[in-house]
């Protein structure tokens, strides 16, 4: 059996984490994958991300403090070595520091690392970090998604060998087609609105104010309903009261079933200031739901063109416009097929497993 490590910044609902958690559980079957998390403990990560638990006896926590933890890097140099790790897969700038330096002192044989989005790298110390820890390190570097391959070769000098582009996936046989009425039923959410949903953390880079203030503008039979929880929340909940929006507006905070989530609406929208390849657009689509999004980062990647609508992020206008006219329209495309041809699990799990086993 071949143990295999992916070092996380933390465990928290989100989509890094996420694909770290499917590329586990798609591992191949002479395989066995752990993940570490840098940050927090897993008795905190379990109860607050009850899809954890299924995973727990294969999730390891450093809970790191804040700053440079020399001896966080040591403590993963220790437990590579004694595990005699061969695979060790770094997710964005924090784990590649410490994994990726650990790796390399420890004598692991394949080191990758992702990069899940770019747009810290304007950030000229981010920049100089990411590429002093990249040149040491020496992984095999993956891109989630063509833009973000894109702007690493622009912003740090590789060329096209040196990045390779692996697109995020998500299981399209648990994300499908459902039940409208019966979806909504279990969530208690209201049977004849038409739904416009959300799904993610409520922080301010998520632009969820957004879509409250457009639903001002949107018919009374519109109602918004979110998934995710976050610091924001209260934040947003007084706008809703402010604009005498309760009830049309639903907060139904982390939930377990996402499949059932999307498929109680009738339309998706991430409303994002910023993103990378952003796994909720799929995951609505492949249950068969438009989706409206901004246009930032890679959601054109992540978007059907036939069935989606791009809208420029921060107007709460022309968010509003967007939504209406997607309401209005009738079905000329299957989203849940683009999902399958450009974004399924399988084929994303199969990319990885081939580069863990190039040089075993």
């Amino acid at each position: 059996m071949s143990i295999w490590i992916q070092v996380v910044q933390h465990l928290q609902p989100g989509g890094i984490e996420t694909m770290a958690l499917d590329l586990q559980r798609m591992e191949e079957a002479h395989e066995q994958g752990v993940i570490i998390s840098l940050e927090g403990t897993k008795q905190q990560a379990l109860q607050d991300w009850p899809r954890l638990r299924p995973y727990a006896n294969r999730l390891m926590f450093l809970n790191k403090q804040p700053g440079f933890r020399l001896s966080t890097l040591w403590k993963l140099v220790k437990l590579f070595r004694r595990w005699a790790v061969p695979v060790v897969h770094t997710h964005h700038i924090g784990p590649l520091i410490y994994g990726g330096i650990a790796a390399r002192l420890a004598g692991v044989k394949v080191v990758i690392h992702t990069e899940h989005d770019a747009w810290h790298l304007r950030q000229r110390r981010r920049r100089m970090l990411q590429s002093f820890a990249l040149k040491w390190v020496r992984p095999m570097i993956v891109a989630d998604a063509n833009l973000v391959a894109s702007e690493l070769k622009s912003a740090l000098g590789f060329n096209d060998e040196q990045v390779q582009v692996i697109k995020n996936g998500v299981d399209t046989h648990s994300f499908a087609v459902g039940d409208k009425h019966l979806a909504r039923q279990l969530l208690g959410l209201p049977i004849q609105a038409r739904l416009i949903g959300c799904a993610g953390r409520l922080e301010p880079e998520k632009g969820q104010a957004v879509l409250i203030e457009a639903l001002n503008s949107l018919p009374q039979d519109v109602h918004l309903v979110f998934a995710g929880d976050g610091s924001q929340r209260q934040a947003l909940q007084r706008l809703v009261m402010a604009l005498k929006l309760q009830a049309r507006v639903h907060f139904l905070g982390a939930i377990e079933s996402m499949p059932q989530f999307y498929q109680a609406l009738d339309l998706f929208c991430l409303p994002s200031y910023f993103e990378g390849l952003s796994l909720v657009i799929l995951e609505a689509q492949a249950c068969g739901i438009p989706a409206v999004v901004t246009n930032v980062g890679a959601s054109t990647e992540a978007l059907c063109p036939r069935t989606g609508t791009l809208v420029e992020p921060g107007s709460a206008f022309a968010m509003a416009q967007a939504l209406e006219q997607q309401l209005a329209l009738k079905a000329t495309g299957n989203p849940r097929q683009f999902v399958k041809q450009a974004g399924d699990l399988r084929t994303t799990a199969r990319n990885y497993a081939a580069l863990r086993h190039r040089y075993l």
